[in-house]
């Protein structure tokens, strides 16, 4: 056992956060500004953002270092910090959860996020496999020492770079591994991936809980997931979409699904079948919240419109799935 699965015994789904993308913008992080070096320079907003989500009944939150390999930080000049940088966003972390514990005898974990590199593993591109796993060793050792409950993969479009990944997290560290992928090309990832293939991952890899985060689409994300489930009854599944489609509102980017939208949405992932069950891009506390009031049965279920998705993996495995539409990460 471990804290992951301890907390999902005691319960029968766990909430997880919202985007750390739009919860720092609406801080005042800028476009193009690396929001991993906050958390050295602004811990105290890291601190509010955290705090934000779990004040609204979040079990779990990832940790804001979702471009934490030295890969994505180089893009900022930023490649000789990445110790520094995750230790300390899993430190704040801690901070948030340990007075939460004091106050409230409640248990939130810390999820070390642990975004793609962005590179492109041989052959089609240039980093070996040996590279690929040294970054995430690299992160991954960080955000244990700064005291991560989970080690978090997430927004993944490659097996081959989800093995690294895992590999990598488990070169420095025993805690409990989760990894999500995003489907977002007709019903599969960017590389081909079928949510069946991610639950066989999950199986062979002992992950804690595999999933699905961002993607193009709800009916996506929620179809991925009844293919996961088929492969295998008893792996936790993670369900973490993105709240509708984003749309530029003059300088700045808004995304259509509601709280409402997102709330529904959270019932019938659940109803696929996963018990880690979240949001991603455009999302706020205010969707967590009422995510988390209908998922306990405090709310209805909202009954909003929706609009027929159209991929090809909707139509033949999940015909009744019905959502808006689209889009990328935070």
């Amino acid at each position: 056992m471990n804290a992951l699965h301890d907390l999902l015994a005691a319960r029968s789904h766990l909430v997880l956060d919202g985007a750390t993308g739009t919860e720092l913008f609406r801080r005042g992080l800028e476009s193009g500004n690396p929001p991993e070096e906050w958390n050295a320079d602004r811990p105290d907003v890291i601190a509010g953002a955290y705090e934000a989500y779990v004040s609204v009944g979040a079990d779990l939150f990832l940790t804001n270092t979702f471009g934490g390999t030295r890969y994505r930080l180089a893009l900022h000049k930023l490649d000789e910090r990445v110790h520094e940088l995750n230790a300390a966003a899993a430190r704040i972390g801690r901070q948030v959860v340990d007075a939460v514990a004091a106050e409230s005898g409640r248990t939130v974990l810390v999820a070390g996020s642990m975004g793609p590199t962005g590179e492109l593993l041989e052959p089609m591109g240039s980093m070996s496999q040996a590279a690929c796993q040294s970054a995430f060793a690299e992160q991954a050792e960080g955000l244990v020492d700064g005291g991560a409950d989970v080690l978090w993969v997430e927004t993944i479009s490659s097996l081959d770079e989800a093995a690294a990944a895992v590999a990598g997290a488990r070169s420095v560290s025993d805690l409990p591994v989760c990894v999500t992928f995003s489907f977002d090309t007709a019903g599969r990832t960017m590389m081909g991936v079928t949510g069946q293939q991610v639950a066989q991952f999950g199986v062979d890899h002992q992950l804690a809980a595999v999933g699905a985060n961002c993607g193009n689409n709800l009916a996506d994300t929620e179809a991925a997931l009844i293919q996961m489930r088929s492969v295998d009854e008893n792996i936790p599944l993670i369900s973490k979409g993105n709240a509708g489609i984003p749309a530029w509102k003059g300088t700045e980017l808004h995304y259509d699904g509601t709280p409402e939208v997102m709330a529904a949405y959270a019932a019938r992932a659940r109803d696929a079948g996963a018990s880690l069950i979240g949001a991603c891009c455009g999302s706020t506390p205010e969707h967590i919240a009422l995510m988390r009031q209908v998922l306990d049965g405090d709310a209805p279920v909202p009954d909003v419109v929706e609009v027929p998705a159209t991929t090809t993996l909707v139509a033949r495995d999940q015909p009744e799935a019905r959502t808006r539409r689209r889009r990328r990460r935070r």
